[in-house]
């Protein structure tokens, strides 16, 4: 059925709300971008004059398309080359979606959308509709097919299982931006002992390369021998160079909210390390550097001032 100009419209008015609410669901913007499209080919084959509310028949439609997709994604992870990370957005993309409220903002972040990967697809698309679009219980029972108690109950779980990993107490992104850039200083300078000091005693580092970069395939733990992966990825080496295609220059920025650093080689983005930054000191590094993960965060790059490098790495 062709689709009339008002019909497409109507389509486009929810485009970037679907878009931001399928990332935070599937913790990929390609497909995201992806189940976007197929909630239009969706409409496409609808009855579109009979449908009252689009905002809510294109929700239940990408919600359940994602669902799906979440489903079958368990099943490719387990055949994924070393760790899974989500693909991390730089500040400014329109994909973040709203940023109203400390709420919004959090589910948005990156260390979230790593819990997020630990909960159940109806979990976690509970979470995302209620806590980040502010959907009601009725809404999203309607939206999952659920009872509103049902919608309740898992909500509550789902909360509290995000809660509980995010234990610590939060700073704000200027003190936390600042800690990111002492500790690059310190990595840089070789100086192991000040960063350990920097580094909570559990903290981890994560890498994940997809198979396309080389990428440790377990994390590191403990304070010590995270800082000595920090200290020794800051070292200047030529193999280093040849795997980057020369000497990335290193900013730091933000992404998913938080402040990020990102290393960059003739405009094209090669990693982007997002530090979860407490008030206990720095618990983890999450690095993204699969090369399929980093081609939105290169469009986005181009089409912003990003100012000086910190520094040049290698």
């Amino acid at each position: 059925m062709a689709l009339t100009t008002k019909d497409v419209e109507r389509f486009e008015v929810s485009r970037s709300r679907l878009e931001a609410i399928a990332y935070r669901l599937l913790g990929s913007a390609s497909e995201a971008e992806d189940a976007v499209q197929e909630t239009f080919l969706r409409w496409q084959g609808s009855e579109v004059d009979r449908i009252e509310v689009p905002e809510a028949w294109l929700t239940k439609v990408l919600t359940n398309l994602c669902l799906n997709q979440l489903t079958s994604a368990r099943v490719r992870r387990e055949t994924y080359v070393g760790q899974w990370l989500p693909e991390p957005l730089l500040g400014g993309d329109p994909m973040l979606g709203p940023a109203d409220t400390a709420e919004q903002r959090e589910s948005v972040s990156y260390a979230v959308l790593v819990l997020l990967e630990r909960l159940s697809p109806n979990e976690r698309a509970v979470y995302v509709l209620r806590e980040a679009f502010g959907y009601s219980h009725r809404e999203t029972a309607e939206i999952l097919d659920l009872t509103e108690a049902a919608s309740q109950q898992i909500f509550h779980r789902a909360k509290k299982h995000v809660a509980d990993g995010r234990a610590r107490s939060e700073i704000d992104a200027a003190a936390a931006r600042r800690i990111v850039e002492e500790f690059l200083a310190a990595a840089t300078s070789g100086q192991t002992d000040l960063l350990v000091q920097m580094l909570t005693k559990d903290a981890v580092s994560v890498g994940d390369g997809g198979g396309r970069v080389p990428a440790r395939a377990k994390p590191f733990e403990g304070a010590l021998a995270v800082a000595k992966f920090m200290r020794g990825l800051f070292k200047p080496s030529k193999a280093k160079r040849a795997i980057a295609g020369g000497s990335p220059d290193i900013y730091v920025t933000s992404a998913n909210g938080d402040p990020a650093v990102v290393a960059v080689v003739d405009g094209r983005v090669i990693g982007v390390m997002c530090p979860e930054v407490t008030a206990e000191g720095v618990a983890a590094f999450r690095n993204q550097v699969n090369p399929d993960k980093l081609e939105r965060a290169t469009r986005q790059w181009a089409a912003t001032d990003h100012g000086d490098p910190l520094l040049t790495a290698f």
